[in-house]
């Protein structure tokens, strides 16, 4: 609720601000003023004390010097498009706002992301984040979610990312599927989740559709064409979440994630990732960053009480045994303790969702 009376005000006008002037105020302390253009305002606000207030988005002229003086000022640097105060998730089509990918929101705010950070610069990342915490949050709110994590590397035309994206689709008639909404097995799982309320034949059409465009390397551009072609075919959407990051520009995030929570920091991202998935992950074979995502998930139940611990699924036993042996170190980790009867390994996809269904 918005406050307008007391020691706090918030002010989102430049209406109220002038009446407020206007019946005398000669202090701004504990005033919140949100995204209000300030150019013309510059002659009254150098008659008040602004010692107190803050400033959040707005726009001041040239010369102005709240902070000199006390004020608390937030808000972007010159030229940089980055929305510190932004009160929902990404979608794909905010940003991939162009034809072309290298003028879209998403590659302008990682080359801005990439260049030498001053104070401003940093501040406005961590405002950023903060928001898209706070968000996210609010869309989470009584959504149970189940994770599918797995590599980048999952061609369109491959059967292991037709198999990810069955996988979704059977996950997605039950719980809100959230996976790092990057390439390969995440885009699938999104994609799967996506269509959770179609028909499977729905799904299959929209594979042969993306097999066109196999790999994101050639033309990102194209990639996320093909990808909103086959969202427009979709009527009945599954709410399913993306949490990729910038940190990560070289992989583009997938456009099948209905709400894109897109981060600076992979760090805050990868914690938040795994802690919102209350009903279990599913882990489908990966690199070195599935591999820390599942030992970054064993450690949250390892010291979990038997109240908050979530299923830990691990797909493909010559894989994670032979390939990238983490499951032997997980059941040694996992014995004897609450977790134990939650970590699982199994070969196939219908094994796992059959897990978190049960």
């Amino acid at each position: 609720m918005w406050r307008t009376r007391g020691r706090t005000v918030d002010i989102d006008s430049l209406e109220d601000l002038d009446r407020r002037l206007a019946a005398g105020a000669r202090s701004l302390a504990g005033w919140h003023l949100y995204e209000i253009d300030l150019r013309d305002r510059g002659d009254a606000l150098a008659r008040v004390d602004v010692a107190g207030a803050v400033f959040m988005g707005c726009t001041f002229g040239a010369g102005a010097s709240l902070r000199d003086r006390g004020a608390v000022v937030l808000g972007s640097p010159p030229g940089v498009p980055v929305d510190i105060d932004r009160s929902s998730l990404y979608t794909a089509r905010e940003l991939y706002d162009t034809m072309r990918y290298a003028d879209s929101l998403d590659a302008r705010l990682y080359a801005w992301s990439r260049l030498p950070r001053d104070r401003d610069a940093s501040l406005a990342m961590a405002l950023h984040d903060h928001a898209v915490d706070t968000a996210l949050a609010t869309w989470v709110r009584d959504r149970s979610l189940v994770g599918v994590m797995g590599g980048h590397a999952l061609t369109r035309d491959s059967a292991g990312f037709a198999a990810a994206a069955r996988l979704g689709h059977a996950l997605g008639s039950s719980f809100v599927v959230a996976t790092g909404g990057g390439p390969g097995a995440m885009e699938a799982a999104n994609l799967g989740a996506l269509t959770g309320k179609e028909p499977v034949g729905l799904l299959e059409e929209a594979l042969r559709v993306l097999a066109r465009v196999p790999s994101y390397h050639a033309d990102i551009g194209g990639w996320v064409a093909a990808a909103l072609e086959v969202v427009d075919t979709v009527t009945d959407r599954t709410p399913t979440l993306g949490i990729p990051t910038w940190h990560y520009g070289h992989e583009p995030s997938n456009a099948f994630a209905t709400a894109i929570a897109k981060y600076f920091r992979n760090s805050t991202r990868e914690a938040i990732l795994l802690e919102i998935c209350d009903a279990g992950i599913v882990f489908l074979p990966g690199a070195a960053g599935t591999v820390q995502e599942v030992f970054q998930d064993a450690c949250e139940n390892y010291y979990a009480d038997a109240s908050s611990l979530a299923p830990m699924v691990l797909v493909g036993r010559e894989h994670w045994t032979e390939t990238v042996p983490a499951w032997p170190l997980l059941r040694a980790r996992a014995r004897g303790r609450a977790m134990e009867p939650h970590v699982h390994l199994v070969d196939t996809l219908d094994e796992a969702a059959a897990v978190l269904a049960g």
